[in-house]
């Protein structure tokens, strides 16, 4: 069953749903890449792991995380030819998360590999730091850096009440980008991991998770009329 909403659902920053999800959008944008991969390439889930810390009122505690990410690399040579991340809420909230996350993206600038970055999280400090001068207002975005311009970014952007963008994956220079469709993925995550029955539309979203007021009034009409609310 697809999500209720046109476009990413915040209801997903729940930490108790933030793992799965995040583990289905990563399938989903693995397998929506293969077809447009020429057989030069072959594609990976890799994983990393690291440990945060969590202040909790007056204790701090220890939390295991595991990322998953997706490596596109040549079958000739093995290089590393693109790294597709989707940011989690411990990469823009923890220092442990922030640093294991941008130590794998320098890992693949390095070797002058490109980087797409999904970012469909709200709460928390962004990952990467840009001028929003002439970008239209957004909530959520991908953020390509190709190898021959690594201190360049582009750009594709969404709010919250509109669908997701689709967006170029970079290869070879020589090869023709793939297309990724970002909304098609997340349907696909949202409808395999089965959260239509792990959300409830009647509460609101979880509290860490920051909402304009433009946005809480949006959200809160669109689920009336749906008659979640």
């Amino acid at each position: 069953m697809p999500s209720p909403l046109p476009g990413m659902d915040p209801y997903l920053e729940n930490p108790k749903l933030w793992p799965g999800f995040q583990h289905q959008l990563l399938a989903g944008l693995y397998q929506l890449l293969l077809p447009g991969l020429v057989d030069r390439y072959r594609a990976r889930v890799g994983t990393r792991t690291y440990a945060a810390e969590v202040v909790l009122f007056t204790s701090v505690t220890r939390e295991e995380h595991a990322e998953e990410y997706v490596e596109v690399r040549s079958r000739a040579d093995g290089r590393l030819v693109t790294l597709v991340e989707v940011v989690s809420p411990a990469n823009k909230t923890t220092v442990a998360g922030r640093a294991a996350y941008l130590e794998k993206r320098a890992e693949a600038l390095a070797q002058r590999a490109g980087v797409v970055q999904v970012d469909l999280v709200l709460q928390g400090k962004p990952t990467l730091s840009y001028s929003r001068d002439g970008l239209p207002d957004f909530d959520y975005a991908v953020t390509v850096t190709r190898p021959t311009a690594p201190d360049r970014y582009e750009i594709y952007t969404a709010t919250l009440p509109k669908r997701l963008p689709k967006f170029k994956v970079p290869l070879a220079a020589d090869d023709r980008d793939a297309l990724l469709d970002l909304q098609a993925a997340v349907t696909r995550a949202y409808d395999h991991g089965n959260f239509a029955a792990a959300v409830d539309y009647k509460a609101p979203p979880h509290p860490d998770v920051p909402l304009s007021a433009v946005n809480a009034a949006w959200l809160d009409q669109s689920l009336k009329q749906l008659k979640l609310r």
